[in-house]
């Protein structure tokens, strides 16, 4: 993971990045991390006035379609219109900030969104990132790319209008792809090792900041997006499949995941309004036991487990789309 002094995450209902398989294993939910994470709509703003963003900032939206608060991320069947709305938001915060000439904003997307592509996937010279073979009947080895994601770079160091098609190295079949990201932090921030072969072998993309003088011209707001859908959120619908994982995630949280109902019963007839509490509740509980345990002397190098709760891993329900996340996205 990245030095702890560099790094902080705006959320809105879920924290995705604490995600796993082994409850135990994941740096992000040590105890010394537990202040990088950060509520978007209370923090965000307030940290880009201050001008005290860190060197490297994620950023999660609402996945939760609610009436109050709609979802923002794009997914069917919500509105796009609110995700063009929170780009225009964080757009427009990061453009006021004082920090705005040292920035690189990054939009990006795990899919195409459905849309035929005439590019085919690339399916040679990809590396496995870390060996793992999928399960029967397929075997899916992650060794291909999928189809190809847009990409949104913003930033005053980077000529208007360029668009960039692909990588020079590092090795002759690379490719701009996710693991594009963190290849480029380890590039700028010269950091001592890549997380698997697939960030090792992706192309990074520091090369997009080709201006010696930052622009002075990025427009300081952006158009209002239109409203697409011309209804209010349903919250009583059933969740769709990824949220269903959400709350499966949140369950690792709190607890639930050693309990009987863990994973289908858990979210069999949940709705979205439930769901949406409930991974809410989940981190709120997961932060008041890292606060408790800090409080009580506990190691700051510990992964606190909920109270009562034996360290073990939990079975997990993974999707075909979680089973080839590795192979997803490319651009050409």
């Amino acid at each position: 993971m990245f030095n702890e002094t560099y790094v902080k995450l705006y959320f809105a209902q879920m924290v995705t990045g604490l995600d796993t398989k082994f409850v135990g294993l994941r740096n992000l939910r040590k105890l010394k991390y537990l202040g990088k994470f950060h509520p978007f709509d209370l923090d965000f703003k307030k940290h880009c006035e201050e001008g005290t963003l860190p060197n490297y900032t994620v950023i999660e939206q609402r996945f939760f379609d609610i009436k109050l608060f709609p979802a923002n991320d794009d997914h069917p069947s919500h509105d796009v219109g609110e995700g063009q709305k929170f780009v225009k938001h964080v757009y427009e915060t990061l453009r006021a900030s004082p920090q705005w000439e040292k920035m690189l904003f990054i939009i990006t997307y795990d899919e195409h969104g459905g849309f035929y592509d005439h590019v085919p996937t690339p399916t040679v010279g990809v590396p496995s990132p870390d060996g793992l073979v999928g399960p029967d009947p397929y075997k899916f080895q992650f060794d291909r790319l999928g189809v190809r994601v847009p990409t949104i770079m913003i930033s005053p160091w980077i000529e208007r209008g360029t668009v960039v098609h692909g990588p020079s190295g590092p090795y002759p079949t690379s490719e701009f792809e996710h693991s594009s990201i963190p290849a480029t932090v380890k590039k700028i921030f010269n950091l001592n090792e890549f997380l698997t072969k697939r960030d090792a072998w992706a192309g990074t993309f520091e090369s997009v900041l080709s201006r010696s003088t930052p622009r002075t011209d990025c427009p300081v707001t952006l158009p209002d997006p239109q409203k697409i859908r011309p209804r209010e959120a349903d919250e009583n619908v059933k969740l769709s499949e990824f949220q269903e994982e959400l709350v499966q995630m949140a369950a690792t949280l709190n607890g639930d995941c050693y309990k009987d109902t863990y994973p289908d019963k858990l979210v069999e007839n949940m709705t979205c309004a439930e769901g949406c509490k409930y991974v809410e509740d989940a981190f709120e509980k997961f932060r008041e036991n890292c606060e408790n345990a800090r409080r009580s002397g506990t190691d700051d190098s510990e992964i606190v487990i909920p109270k009562g709760q034996q360290r073990r891993e939990p079975a997990i329900k993974k999707s075909f789309a979680s089973k080839i996340i590795s192979c997803f996205g490319f651009n050409s």
